[in-house]
């Protein structure tokens, strides 16, 4: 077996071990999440490090125009006699496409093809149905996201990689900005990074700078800025690179920043024309700021309990006291009904701003999500305000809607809330969502927020979530102008973007591109520019700059081929992405369409698309891999500190897992036929349910149900497992488990543990392992294995309480007699599906299921998996049976009640 090794650079490097056949680069999209439904953690390998060799690591950037073209190149040598896996692990821009991925390995290069998604779909499938051990290997972080290759390199052999990605620069605050994560952990003996610039409006300044940078590396930085070009490097040697001098340690290890901007007027903006293809930046400088009237809606459900709801708070009385007295304000807060702080607006001084604040720290939680009615009301006060003649006449109107949940509480569909909403806001008003922690619903927030103009950012759940909150604040809470139109002669341009916004915000940049229908025409290219600003119409009008190519840009070595034309495109794709979010299904599918047509002309890697690269057969395997460039909705899902580089195997007769976890929700999970079953038992709590019963072995397991504390007025009682009772009567083991403590009795000889210990007990006839306030793994001896998992809820929590899962390992050892809720299921299920159709939730289609002589109508939906992650837990989808399980189950759920935790009937 060969061995592995580990080094990494981020943005650009990594090396952890694995095998496989083809790549498959992809940035994912939803559909793809139901063949995820078994991702584990994906194990990592590392050998002495004397035997491979990093002898190169470059990361060349052009940023021509703000468009930003990178070349990652790593060359790896394998100094051992033997053949050995090295993996080149990356972490890019989110925001950036993927162009080109090439393997150089033995003299022989292997370069990537850009596939539409459905193809690379099937080629994943194909793997799992006959049999090899296919994967899903994704992660993610706050800017960045990390997907890695693997590949087997013979002895005295070396394998160069080189990738390539493009993205467009956004301007926020004030500047532009090229982030490049560095991690080799180890000495290099070549590292560079090369940064060259091009800007034909000149550039204003050049920051360069290392999160890791020490004094002495400092002047390793080199910046050479002239009128319209900037030079940057980084290029420490191997000495220069040591922690110390006689260590092998690295100080290179963070992230490296390049920030500038560009040198603007008061105009019209910047017209570039290459190769029959436009671009329009504008952001005119020393404009005065648009008063605004802004509507604060705040989530205050329950699960904004603790640090959510305190860092709300903060974060909010912050953003008050910075108000511009000329703006307005009001705040709402919402839970399963909302509340109104005032009943109108309130002008920004500083005794409204003292009393809101006063007003804000006073806010509790309570209850469940319902946010419809509340934005809903923040549009009515703002439309109020606009007919009363309150403020200035062009002030901006924006709702701020903050949420860590999903609307639950109310009997509109979440399609049914977003277009009530944006039906009323009809284009006036800008509606911003923030997204706080994972559970928020992030696609939901997304599509609403696109219907009215604005945007959603997640906020993510860590210590410094009030610096996010203010942090987005600051980029929407100075607007320039309103209303932004820009007009381009009509037989002049076609295949225009987007040139209507709603507003242009200090220190932001609105970009137009657009493709040119006569290159002889363009001395009669007029454009005019109409906005609303602080106190009159604005309008510009103005000529396009008309220079030939080599007049605007004379050194090729600062720019890369058709990069107008790869700008467009990038633009263009990043519209439609958002288009087949929101508007008509007509025009979802027609924006899709030419996404995806685009996607494979360009050659990007985009959530249609996938990059396959076929790379040497390995001797001994035959595997698939696919690197998936992950949504936003599903980054959310991803733990959140770190990169977690997680991976999927279905081997065709793996062993399939069958437990219990939540409210309380039944999984059986049947790898055989790649797919899942789920269905939940509704009964009262203190109800004690037999989930297995073997006669022949005499093994028994019996659950008992806890509920809530209190109900949320309007919910239903949930109930949970709290107690297990596990029998053994071959060999007299009786185990009781609950949330507090865990009691064995074997042969008349007792023992107590409690979930704050660590321990790990070898029994004549039982193991028992306990993992501190996570889990206890009880193994019975020649037997099969339990899995019992703690989940600990805040104690002062209003409703909630702590609570067992339950989870069946080696099941095939029971005999051909067991039963109970679960037991029943250990020696496989035969069932068929049909073809899905909408249901009641278009997010979670129908379709009818046959099993077991009836035919059922299921829920394609999810349930979690909390074996790896303890406190998030991992989606699984799932085919749910409604109604207790009822035909899916024999007999119905009461049936399987017993009268105490260790009956055995």
């Amino acid at each position: 077996m060969s061995a592995g090794w580990i080094f990494c650079v981020f943005v650009c490097i990594c090396f952890p071990s694995g095998s496989f056949e083809t790549l498959v680069v992809s940035k994912g999209n939803e559909q793809w999440v139901s063949d995820t439904s078994m991702t584990r953690i994906l194990k990592k390998r590392s050998v002495s490090s004397g035997e491979i060799e990093v002898q190169r690591i470059k990361v060349d950037c052009k940023v021509t125009s703000r468009f930003a073209h990178t070349v990652m190149t790593t060359k790896a040598l394998n100094k051992a006699n033997v053949s050995q896996e090295v993996s080149f692990e990356v972490e890019l821009p989110k925001t950036s496409f993927i162009t080109n991925f090439s393997m150089e390995i033995d003299g022989k290069t292997y370069t990537g093809v850009v596939k539409e998604k459905e193809q690379a779909k099937q080629q994943y499938q194909k793997a799992v149905s006959s049999g090899q051990t296919a994967g899903l290997v994704k992660a993610s972080g706050r800017k960045m996201e990390k997907f890695s290759v693997t590949v087997n390199v013979a002895a005295d052999s070396s394998v160069i990689f080189i990738l390539t990605h493009e993205e467009l620069l956004q301007r926020h605050f004030g500047k532009y900005e090229l982030m490049i994560r560095v991690k080799p952990k180890q000495l290099i003996q070549h590292f560079e990074i090369v940064a060259d610039i091009y800007e034909p409006q000149g550039i204003a300044f050049v920051d360069a700078y290392g999160t890791f940078i020490t004094n002495e590396l400092l002047p390793l930085v080199e910046k050479t800025v002239t009128d319209k070009k900037a030079h940057v490097s980084f290029s420490p040697t191997l000495d220069q690179q040591r922690k110390c001098t006689e260590c092998d340690g690295t100080l290179i290890d963070g992230d490296f920043f390049i920030k500038y901007d560009v040198n603007r007027a008061h105009d019209i903006g910047d017209i570039q024309i290459v190769n029959g293809y436009f671009v329009h930046f504008f952001a005119p400088a020393n404009l005065p700021r648009v008063p605004k009237m802004v509507v604060f809606v705040i989530d205050n459900s329950y699960s904004m309990v603790g640090n959510k709801m305190a860092q709300t708070k903060e974060a909010l009385v912050t953003i008050l006291g910075e108000l511009p007295e000329e703006d307005y304000f009001a705040i709402i807060v919402f839970s399963t009904t909302f509340v109104v702080w005032r009943p109108h607006l309130s002008k920004a001084t500083p005794e409204n701003v003292k009393a809101a604040q006063e007003y804000v720290k006073t806010i509790e939680v309570i209850a469940g999500t319902e946010l419809h009615d509340a934005v809903m009301h923040g549009v009515k006060m703002l439309y109020e305000e606009q007919r009363n003649d309150t403020a200035p006449k062009n002030i901006v109107l924006m709702i701020i809607l903050l949420t860590d949940g999903e609307p639950n509480t109310y009997p509109r569909t979440l399609p049914e809330i977003q277009e009530n909403i944006r039906h009323t806001i009809d284009g006036n008003i800008t509606l911003f969502s923030l997204a706080f922690g994972n559970d928020a619903n992030y696609g939901f927030l997304d599509t609403l927020s696109k219907q009215n103009n604005g945007l959603v950012r997640r906020i993510y759940e860590d210590s410094d979530a009030p610096l996010q909150l203010k942090g987005f604040y600051e980029e929407v809470s100075s607007p320039l102008l309103s209303d932004v139109q820009f007009h381009y002669p009509d037989n002049t341009v076609n295949s225009l973007t987007r040139s209507h916004f709603k507003q242009l915000f200090n220190g932001s940049e609105i970009m137009v591109a657009g493709r040119l229908n006569d290159l002889n025409e363009i001395d009669n290219f007029a454009i005019e520019v109409f906005a609303q600003g602080f106190e009159n119409n604005f309008e510009l009008k103005g000529q396009a700059n008309t220079q030939k190519w080599e007049t605007i840009f004379p050194d090729e070595e600062y720019i890369f081929r058709d990069f107008t034309e790869r700008l467009w495109a990038y633009l263009t794709i990043q519209e439609l992405l958002d288009k087949k979010d929101k508007g008509t299904p007509e025009e979802k599918g027609n924006a899709t369409d030419e996404a995806l047509r685009l996607s494979l002309k360009y050659n990007f890697v985009t959530p249609l698309t996938s990059m396959v690269v076929t790379k040497p057969e390995d001797e001994t395997k035959n595997d698939m891999f696919i690197a998936d460039k992950l949504t936003e909705e599903e980054r959310g899902k991803v733990q959140k500190y770190g990169y977690t580089a997680v991976a999927a195997s279905y081997p065709k007769y793996s062993a399939a897992i069958y437990y219990v976890d939540g409210d309380p929700h039944f999984i059986i999970e049947l790898p055989d036929q790649n797919d899942a079953l789920c269905f939940n038992i509704d009964d009262k709590p203190g109800t004690i349910f037999n989930l297995v019963r073997d006669p022949l072995t005499g093994i028994v397991v019996n659950g008992q149900t806890i509920g809530d504390k209190k109900v949320i007025p309007g919910n239903k009682m949930h109930t949970y497992f709290g107690r297990f009772g596990i029998i053994h009567e071959k060999f007299g083991i009786r185990l009781m488990v609950s949330t507090n403590e865990i009691l064995v009795s074997e042969k008349g000889k007792q023992a107590k543990f409690f979930w704050t210990d660590t321990a790990k007990v070898k029994g004549p006839n039982m193991d028992l392992q306990v993992i501190k306030d996570r889990s206890l793994t009880v193994t019975l001896r020649n037997s099969v294995k339990f899995l019992i998992i703690l989940h600990k809820v805040w104690q002062k929590h209003p409703y909630h309480q702590d609570y067992l899962g339950f989870y069946t390992l080696d099941s095939h050892l029971f005999s051909s007699n067991v039963h109970g809720l679960l037991g029943q299921f250990y020696h496989g299920l035969e069932f068929e599906v049909s073809e899905p159709f909408p249901g009641k939730d278009p997010n979670k289609p129908d379709a009818i299921m046959f099993v077991k002589e009836h035919e059922l109508v299921v829920t394609r939906g999810w349930q979690k998996d909390f074996r790896q992650d303890v406190k998030n837990g991992e989606k699984v989808p799932c085919w749910f049976i409604h109604n207790n399980g009822t035909g899916l189950l024999d007999g119905v759920h009461t049936d399987y009640i017993v009268s105490g935790l260790f009956k055995t009937i």
